[in-house]
């Protein structure tokens, strides 16, 4: 399968754009002074990105896997490879998640409220919240990977698919941009140190989807390319139910999630009957 130089910065500039996300809300972690009506829109824009995501996975992606591998391999076979894919995803995602220490994992986002006891910290509760603003911008950035790929091999399918997930991709990084930004903040005083590590967090993402393309590109064919979506699918799926729906249910209430995961869905389906 080839892939144009004008594809691959398309691509790479999705990847690029929702990596960066998380600068975004490095940005809000210190600038928000309205947490409570912040918190309705977070929860509500989380439950958005996670209705998007599991849509797209679930419609798109993982139907364009069966049916290019039931092309080669046959109906029965051709599914269950696509079914293997997509578990494979799942187990991979959830392995790379339990890598990730409890205490620095970046589901467990910090609002801003957590964090304000720290403006009469002592030195050594200062110190240790600068770490812990350092270990989740590691953590976020082995997160992140993943993301990169999924954003990748969805562009690949496609714009009108890519762009949505890099969206949704992007809406899911603002709340990891936070957590990494509110303990820097805190335990520094340096707003910019604090900016500049939530935002080079995000560089993994491009470099995951980078080295997910030099890695493929060799034996990158529509059967390989099919694997892919398929594998994406459970990577976002996992992403969703894991992190996304749990953020949203925490920012704000049940309701206000929900309906922004129903709106997500719809909003998205509508989309993508638009594009077809």
């Amino acid at each position: 399968m080839t892939v144009t130089f004008e594809q691959f910065l398309l691509v790479m500039g999705l990847t690029l754009f929702a990596g960066l996300a998380t600068g975004i809300g490095g940005a809000v972690a210190f600038f928000s002074h309205r947490e409570q009506d912040s918190g309705k829109f977070l929860s509500a824009s989380l439950g958005f990105s996670g209705g998007v995501m599991v849509y797209i996975s679930l419609v798109e992606l993982l139907n364009q896997a069966r049916v290019g591998l039931q092309d080669v391999y046959g109906l029965t076979r051709g599914g269950l490879l696509a079914l293997g894919g997509f578990a494979f995803g799942l187990l991979a995602t959830a392995v790379i998640d339990k890598l990730v220490p409890e205490v620095e994992n970046p589901h467990h986002v910090r609002s801003q409220s957590e964090f304000n006891h720290a403006v009469y910290a002592s030195p050594e509760e200062r110190a240790r919240l600068g770490r812990a603003g350092i270990m989740f911008a590691l953590a976020i950035g082995l997160h992140n990977f993943p993301g990169g790929l999924a954003t990748f091999a969805a562009g690949l399918s496609g714009m009108e698919v890519g762009v949505p997930i890099a969206i949704a991709i992007a809406l899911h990084n603002i709340p990891e941009g936070i957590a990494i930004a509110v303990p820097l903040v805190y335990a520094t005083g340096n707003k910019k140190k604090a900016f500049w590590y939530s935002l080079l967090s995000g560089l993994a993402e491009p470099v995951g989807a980078l080295i997910g393309f030099l890695l493929l590109l060799p034996i990158l064919t529509p059967t390989v390319l099919a694997v892919m979506f398929a594998l994406v699918a459970g990577v976002m799926v996992y992403i969703a139910f894991d992190e996304l729906l749990p953020m949203a249910e925490t920012y704000g209430k049940h309701h206000i999630a929900l309906a922004g995961v129903l709106s997500g869905m719809l909003f998205i389906g509508a989309g993508l009957e638009f594009l077809h």
